[in-house]
């Protein structure tokens, strides 16, 4: 066996390795959702039959109907809008040359590194004050400033890998720099777009800790939170429930990304910085 040949080995050994440890742990919430109350389930254990009465029982009990809905509606505002806002601000700071543009775009990485959760109980005194809590501005406002900094960061890494022949022939044509954006770019941004869209969509659909500050009645608790609250209520009396929900509020994210995989996979060699 050549020297190369075992080193690819030992890659798909080690590879394999961690995947079982991800995986191991996730097939055995899914599997236990598929019991039945009385089946006496340690660790890993596969169901005698499939059965979905746990997950409509679960569904059920625990409305999370309405808390998928609350946390599709927040998840996906929060993705269109950084999208956008993103591809904007990635554009002026990767594409064009004006005055302070480094000092600003440094100014805006400071919402990389500025802790989160030192600004969740300023922000529910200020939303407080503007009788925006209970509301779902109350969550998308303030993830969208969160997702805004990361976005710009990524677009431009994008803007400024693309081939600035592209760019100086649009001008050439006479085309302004909304339409050489538009019609130039962003065709061959879709994977790093679709890439940040899929990001900022699970980033803000796990977020937990601003629902529960900003969100104290049940018509607009979010998934997770709604998954927090149901699995205190039955994780000691019937562990299947608390699997079937957990399934539940993370199936969402499994089907987005299993639609966008490839985009998604394209996306993130396509950030590459280019300096």
């Amino acid at each position: 066996m050549t020297a190369q040949r075992r080193e690819q080995l030992l890659s798909y050994l080690v590879l394999g390795a961690f995947a079982v440890l991800a995986i191991y742990p996730i097939l055995t919430i899914v599997l236990l959702a598929f019991h039945q109350r009385s089946d006496l389930v340690t660790g890993f254990s596969i169901p005698d039959r499939l059965s979905f009465d746990t997950f409509q029982r679960a569904w059920e009990l625990g409305n999370f109907g309405r808390l998928l809905l609350n946390s599709l509606i927040v998840a996906g505002t929060v993705s269109a809008v950084t999208a956008v806002l993103s591809t904007l601000a990635g554009y002026a700071f990767g594409a064009m040359r004006f005055r302070g543009s480094d000092a600003l775009f440094y100014l805006l990485l400071i919402g990389l590194i500025f802790p989160y959760e030192a600004t969740v109980i300023p922000l529910y005194y200020i939303f407080k004050d503007a009788g925006l809590t209970d509301t779902y501005w109350s969550l998308i406002l303030p993830q969208i400033g969160l997702s805004i900094p990361f976005g710009t960061f990524w677009m431009r890494a994008f803007f400024r890998s693309t081939p600035g022949s592209l760019v100086e022939a649009a001008r050439l044509d006479g085309a302004s720099s909304f339409s050489t954006l538009v019609r130039v770019l962003l065709p061959h941004a879709r994977p790093a777009l679709t890439t940040l869209v899929v990001l900022v969509f699970m980033w803000t659909w796990n977020e937990f800790l601003l629902a529960l500050v900003m969100i104290q009645g049940d018509e607009l608790r979010t998934a997770p939170l709604g998954l927090a609250l149901f699995a205190g209520a039955t994780r000691s009396q019937d562990p299947t429930l608390t699997a079937a929900a957990a399934v539940l509020v993370a199936l969402p994210i499994v089907v987005v990304y299993v639609f966008l995989q490839r985009s998604f996979i394209r996306g993130m060699f396509a950030g590459g910085v280019k300096e």
